[in-house]
């Protein structure tokens, strides 16, 4: 298993670097966090899918949680997801729906999701993830998708998170015995990596943060 599904947060303590988000979904929780839509945007690589996933498990079960790539996302797959929220089992009563790279909607999808959205039931939750640029191109293109976003809790993901990822893939390191480096690389390396985590955990799956044991006779030479 690689290091950054390895190390993937199960929980929303263990997310890094984005507090402001934590602190408003924390809140929102406790009033629950089904019966909505959420709208999470970010650069690539600082929590998007980790969040919206957490979204998810908190009010459905593996099997009863629907990824969807806007790509493929057409009406009939909405309607046929939907069909199925009236469907209470035994062993789960919620369903999420996640669907990845939002920016990517078609405009006939977006128009349906209005009606979709204005009434989610309290057992489903609804959660799109988008690409800060992906989600200004959205806007820009398509005058529908701003009624989409009134439908949702916004969540924007923090952009300053070198320092906190750092020291998270920092700690991860020296764990695996892949460590070694000072902080200040592990800074340098999230600022090669364009503070993505996932870029990241693999330099450092690579060896990259590694210290180089050199022999007597090499110092001397």
């Amino acid at each position: 298993m690689q290091l950054h599904e390895q190390y993937r947060p199960k929980d929303f303590d263990d997310v890094v670097g984005q507090n402001r988000a934590l602190k408003k979904l924390k809140t929102l929780k406790r009033r629950g966090l089904a019966g909505r839509a959420y709208w999470i945007s970010g650069k690539s690589g600082t929590g998007k899918t980790t969040i919206g996933n957490l979204i998810a498990d908190t009010v459905a079960d593996d099997w009863t949680t629907y990824q969807v790539d806007s790509s493929t996302c057409t009406m009939k797959t909405i309607q046929e997801i939907c069909r199925k929220f009236s469907f209470r089992t035994l062993t789960a009563d919620g369903y999420a729906v996640v669907v990845n790279e939002a920016h990517g909607l078609r405009k006939d999808v977006i128009r349906h999701l209005l009606d979709v959205l204005e009434d989610v039931p309290d057992n489903v939750v609804w959660v799109f993830t988008t690409t800060c640029d992906g989600q200004e191109s959205l806007f820009e293109d398509h005058i529908d998708s701003h009624p989409l976003l009134s439908r949702c809790q916004v969540i924007g993901l923090q952009h300053n998170v070198r320092k906190a990822f750092a020291r998270r893939v920092k700690e991860i390191a020296e764990a695996e015995d892949l460590g070694g480096k000072e902080m200040i690389a592990y800074e340098q390396l999230a600022a090669r990596c364009k503070d993505n985590m996932r870029a990241m955990l693999q330099e450092v799956e690579a060896g990259e943060m590694m210290v180089e044991e050199v022999s007597i006779e090499e110092m001397f030479a």
